[in-house]
């Protein structure tokens, strides 16, 4: 299965200013993927022509399901998280992650019916202070939306702010989270024309396996927006599968001399 995200940034590009959704589109169905998480989705900002982009993004991906989730209002407008799913979207919880009196942010809970199982996926865009990602972090890892599903696969995927990386040996240490985007100088997505941070991250639990994780810089992707997307492509294993993979090491490592069948 293949997997982006992406903060498309109201769908302005980064370093020419200009408004044009279609940009947005065509890096993201460039990659083909079957699940599209998207920050900074425009509804209404006269800046991104008015635009419900919502619905326009979901008409891009004709057959998609999809989530939306309203984050951060304007005056005229608003804007937030959109997941769309090749397959259907079995439950979707919203979580406001506002802490104290910082600009309103949060995070999109879905299970996917996968073809190969239920996948439990986090779609989120975290505040740029070091104590608001934390808490924000530890609050959905121990939010009852989130543990009720804890027990999938599970991906945590999104605008992170975290610039020093912290997150990783801290809230996602402690919940056996492990990150895919690393080493950072690999997956450097901000500021998308001269990509120097890496904002944008992956996180999976140990019954996702991701075969292959990179950051697009096509020359389109440098100027739709001021994020890079991330594109990944990954195999979830359920439970039978883990009990299965653990009787198989336990066998190797007792005959170390057999092979595999």
């Amino acid at each position: 299965m293949r997997l982006l995200t992406y903060n498309i940034h109201k769908g302005i590009g980064g370093r020419d200013r200009r408004y044009d959704l279609d940009r947005i589109v065509a890096v993201i169905a460039q990659e083909q993927p079957d699940l599209i998480c998207l920050q900074e989705v425009a509804e209404g900002i006269p800046r991104a022509g008015g635009e419900d982009q919502q619905s326009l993004l979901a008409a891009s991906f004709h057959g998609y399901a999809s989530t939306y989730q309203t984050n951060h209002r304007f005056r005229i407008g608003s804007y937030g998280n959109l997941v769309l799913s090749r397959w259907p979207i079995h439950r979707a919880h919203d979580v406001c992650l506002r802490y104290l009196n910082r600009k309103k942010r949060g995070a999109q809970l879905v299970v996917v019916d996968s073809p190969h199982g239920p996948l439990h996926l986090v779609n989120w865009h975290l505040g740029l202070h070091e104590s608001t990602r934390q808490w924000q972090a530890s609050y959905l890892l121990e939010h009852h939306c989130f543990q009720e599903s804890a027990h999938l696969p599970t991906m945590i995927v999104g605008d992170f702010n975290d610039w020093r990386n912290t997150l990783a040996h801290g809230p996602f240490a402690r919940h056996g989270m492990r990150q895919i985007t690393e080493p950072l100088h690999r997956f450097r997505s901000f500021p998308a024309y001269l990509a120097m941070s890496a904002l944008d991250k992956v996180f999976c639990c140990s019954k996702v396996d991701v075969t292959h994780a990179e950051v697009v810089r096509s020359p389109l992707a440098r100027r739709a927006s001021d994020h890079l997307p991330l594109v990944l492509d990954f195999r979830v294993r359920h439970r039978t599968d883990v009990m299965m993979g653990e009787i198989r090491a336990q066998s190797q490592r007792r005959h170390p001399d057999s092979k595999p069948a």
